[in-house]
């Protein structure tokens, strides 16, 4: 558990800082910019500190100029602190409404427009973060959404939510293809001990939604992308 404790531990003390300085000036000043920044740069100093090293490829993929859908399969809670820092500029993020709640950090959360998800299913609830995550799009700032909507229990690519094709759909947003390995055993589900290791990410050629008649065949070709930066048996 001394890696757990390294991690949290560095969170937590780089945290009170942070949200003492950065709070405050978001709120003066309505960027949020320097939040998210210093947000991701604690949590990309924690993994380190805790033994987590990072083989990132394809960045140069991203394109520049707009907001994209970074779409990304989900093996761990580590993914989204690994994956954050090294996105090209802000994103907003999909994520469970319970985290919102979390003192301070939710509070950043929220300054920061992510989005809250319900596990129900509520359509009509549905339907209004995907409306909030078009105007953050329109905004110029990334939405990452995780596609299969929870952490696959052993490393294997569980089916798709439709939620985020939905939103690329109406949004017309530059899909990204996003793969994460390795932290599958650094971190497992239902587990809170972290080990050090190497978390691999791979970004993809984006996919233009609107070369897909359907959101089923854009879902398809998201998912062949995601598969083919994973190992064999991670695919299916």
């Amino acid at each position: 558990m001394i890696f757990t404790i390294i991690i949290v531990g560095t969170i937590v003390v780089l945290s009170i800082p942070g949200a003492i300085v950065f709070i405050p000036l978001t709120l003066l000043t309505g960027n949020v910019n320097p939040l998210f920044r210093v947000g991701s740069w604690i949590a990309h100093v924690a993994l380190l500190l805790g033994g987590i090293r990072f083989h990132v490829e394809g960045r140069e993929r991203v394109p520049h100029g707009c907001a994209c859908i970074f779409m990304a399969n989900h093996v761990s809670n580590l993914d989204p602190p690994a994956l954050l820092p090294v996105l090209p500029g802000r994103t907003s993020v999909f994520l469970k409404k319970s985290l919102m709640k979390l003192p301070v950090i939710g509070y950043g959360f929220r300054l920061g427009n992510f989005i809250p998800v319900e596990r129900a299913g509520n359509p009509e609830q549905a339907k209004k973060n995907i409306a909030a995550a078009v105007e953050v799009l329109k905004q110029g700032v990334h939405i990452t959404t995780f596609v299969e909507g929870t952490r696959s229990r052993d490393g294997r690519m569980l089916p798709f939510k439709k939620g985020p094709f939905y939103l690329a759909k109406d949004s017309g947003a530059l899909c990204v293809p996003v793969s994460i390995h390795g932290t599958e055993t650094m971190m497992a589900k239902g587990s809170m001990a972290i080990h050090p290791g190497t978390v691999h990410i791979v970004f993809h050629d984006p996919i233009d939604p609107a070369g897909f008649p359907t959101r089923e065949e854009l879902m398809a070709a998201v998912r062949a992308s995601i598969a083919s930066g994973l190992p064999e048996w991670m695919r299916t």
